[in-house]
């Protein structure tokens, strides 16, 4: 009975898988589209709004970000007559993200989109038509998919009619059986759980931080004082400890609401790419770094702390809120840059993330002073205040530097100033983290410093820890990827000299000539990564592979494809992968996205929508959708030489082993078929 129970299980999950690759088209959102007015006549101004319920587990790119790898949606009004288009397509609320990736700031909506087009009505009998194009990607299944679709007004109606897009599914299967899960988190500035809780966790960290810098730590002894002195007795103190730290709490937190009362989508989008805002940020966090260094101190106006702690010396539940806001002016000199770098790093325009930001920073700041209060006996376990304390202060101040360039680089990209390129960033953060290892050594002395004699073995560890990481990144300076700091360093394009990347294509030597016995279409404008030979052209391919007595190995791939590059950047780039990929395969790299215009006398009309097929992009995606029933990229296919299939195609899987099992199973059939 156990083995036919077995057996059915097995049988179950074969099924199951079978069908799964099968029923691999993803269905588009669904759009709505009408005029904001229904009748409008001629002379007025409208707008066409176009909302889309996106699938769950997918969002689709926006268009306000810089036009730097992502699929932007587009809007064509070809075909409409009498109207005049007023600007371009609006974005309404998008959320934001740092894809680490790309490496940018991209807007994408998920679950709900809207976006509006503004227009002017010329005639009464206008007819409004036009084609939206835009991406639809994934992060839980790793794809992505390109859609149009075609609509159409008529005056009088006021309603859209949305035709079927080239990219329509048949089968919503897969779409349906997505898990119903949080999107994995990148580097964000939306909404995203895993952001804000990770953001939260960093500026708790922070908050302890703060605690160990000469403005604070010295204020435990004095805190525990003032309310031993005052309690009655030790129900009261606990009372009065917690109302004490409940104050510290909500100081903090009600700036960090202010900060999220004046910020608005609009606003953020300003703040994440506009260089006069990041430009500031650099200057402020270098001005804060400086600070902690020693250079100069940063103090509030005395007459400001001295009305405050008049207050606090008034008693009950105002006293103690008063000698709460004391403890936050008193300690600003060295709370206020970490206070300041978690205001400017929540500024990404969400409710949430300065308001959490600040409850985690006080929270980390509050429990100390408020379980001292409660247990003043525990002040025996302190450690002395001492020089210890302003080396915390140099430390963050070595941080602030570097984290500094960030806001400069982000700057720099969008505007290509070519002041930051990926290499003279690298280098900034060799210097500053090494002169930090130096520091901690004892060997750099800077102002308020004590003496280093003797150097503790915690000191000693963090010292290590930084020259290991000074280390990681030296390889970077000629090309090396540093993939644990991809979403802080400038993109790879900005490199000036990968040497990784000349040996990889060039084999090593100068003026490699290449090993195809033909030269592959529209090479001078397509390529592949990592020095990889070969084509873009299906027939021309299939023709290679045959002639070369290979496998055929089909990459459907875009160059909008987040997903994509991620492959190639964590997978196709292991030595495994790599050397089966250049000796044991004829590579064609199929873009769904390339919108290059054929000959006419290569179009033709697809057979599933209908449509004249007259680009790259439209001809090689309507090839995977008839010929592999599939819409989604990345999507592996290896074929034979009469062109059937050697294994089951294979879409997003970022581990190596398996993928190196695919090719390799592969390639074994293949053998064996021969």
């Amino acid at each position: 009975m156990l083995n036919y129970y077995r057996l059915f299980l097995s049988l179950s999950l074969l099924l199951c898988v079978s069908f799964h690759s099968v029923a691999q088209m993803i269905s588009p959102p669904t759009w709505s589209v009408e005029l904001e007015q229904a009748n409008p006549t001629a002379g007025e101004e409208t707008r066409i709004i176009f909302k889309a319920d996106i699938p769950e587990n997918w969002y689709i790119y926006s268009n306000e970000f810089e036009d730097f790898g992502p699929i932007q949606i587009e809007l064509g009004l070809e075909g409409s007559s009498g109207i005049e288009r007023i600007g371009e397509l609006k974005a309404v609320d998008p959320k934001t993200k740092y894809d680490d990736v790309w490496e940018g700031e991209v807007n994408y909506f998920d679950g709900k989109g809207e976006f509006r087009q503004a227009i002017r009505i010329t005639d009464e009998n206008a007819s409004i038509k036009g084609l939206l194009e835009y991406q639809m990607c994934s992060e839980v299944t790793g794809q992505c998919i390109l859609f149009d679709e075609e609509f159409e007004i008529n005056l009088g109606e006021g309603v859209a009619v949305v035709a079927e897009s080239a990219g329509d599914a048949v089968d919503t299967k897969e779409a349906e059986d997505l898990p119903s899960k949080a999107r994995p988190s990148h580097v964000e500035t939306g909404e995203g759980k895993g952001s804000l809780i990770t953001f939260m966790v960093v500026a708790f960290l922070a908050g302890l931080a703060a605690l160990l810098t000469p403005c604070v730590f010295p204020m435990i002894p004095m805190t525990v004082t003032f309310f031993t002195g005052r309690s009655k007795n030790r129900s009261q103190g606990i009372r009065n400890a917690f109302i004490y730290g409940f104050s510290i709490i909500a100081i903090y937190t009600i700036a960090g609401t202010l900060v999220a009362a004046i910020q608005g989508p609009e606003f953020a989008n300003w703040l994440s790419t506009h260089w006069v805002p990041n430009v500031f940020f650099f200057l402020v966090f270098i001005f804060f770094g400086l600070a902690f260094l020693g250079m100069f101190e940063l103090t509030l106006p005395s007459g400001l702390v001295n009305a405050v702690d008049s207050k606090a010396d008034k008693g009950g539940l105002t006293g103690l809120f008063f000698m709460a806001f004391t403890l936050v002016l008193v300690s600003f000199s060295c709370t206020g840059p970490i206070v300041g770098s978690i205001l400017i790093e929540s500024a990404g325009g969400q409710l949430a993330k300065p308001i959490l930001g600040m409850f985690a920073f006080s929270l980390a700041f509050a429990i100390p002073f408020t379980l001292f209060a409660i247990f003043p006996e525990w002040l025996n376990t302190l450690p002395k205040s001492g020089g210890w304390l302003n080396s915390v202060k140099v430390v963050l101040g070595f941080l602030e530097l570097a984290l500094a360039f960030k806001f400069l680089s982000i700057a720099d990209q969008v505007y290509h100033w070519g002041l930051l390129d990926r290499d003279v960033y690298i280098g900034i953060w060799i210097v500053i983290f090494f002169l930090l290892g130096m520091y901690l050594l004892g060997k750099i002395r800077l102002p308020h410093d004590s003496p280093v004699e003797v150097i503790s073995v915690p000191r000693l560890l963090l010292a290590m820890v930084t020259f290991i990481f000074v280390v990681y990144m030296i390889p970077g300076l000629w090309g090396a990827p540093l993939k644990t700091l991809s979403g802080y360093l400038p993109p790879m394009s900005t490199h000036d000299f990968n040497l990784i990347k000349v040996i990889r294509e060039d084999g090593g030597g100068s003026g490699r000539m290449s090993t195809l016995d033909d030269t592959p279409k529209f090479s001078e404008f397509l390529h592949l990564p990592h020095g990889i030979e070969g084509y873009f052209d299906y027939e021309q391919a299939l023709a290679a592979a045959k002639r070369a007595d290979k496998p055929l190995f089909i990459d459907f791939t875009g160059h909008g494809c987040v997903n994509c590059r991620e492959m190639e950047a964590k997978v196709w780039v292991e030595s495994p992968v790599l050397k089966r990929l250049k000796e044991d395969f004829v590579v064609v790299a199929l873009y769904i996205d390339e919108r290059y215009e054929l000959p006419e006398s290569d179009w033709y009309t697809s057979e599933y929508d209908g449509k004249v097929k007259k680009t790259i992009g439209k001809q090689n995606a309507d090839f995977q959708i008839t010929r592999f029933n599939n819409n989604a990229q990345p999507y592996y296919v290896i074929l034979d030489h009469e062109e059937e299939l050697l294994i089951t195609p294979k879409g997003y899987d970022s581990n190596v082993a398996r993928f190196v099992q695919f090719l390799d199973e592969a390639k074994e059939e293949f053998e064996r078929r021969r």
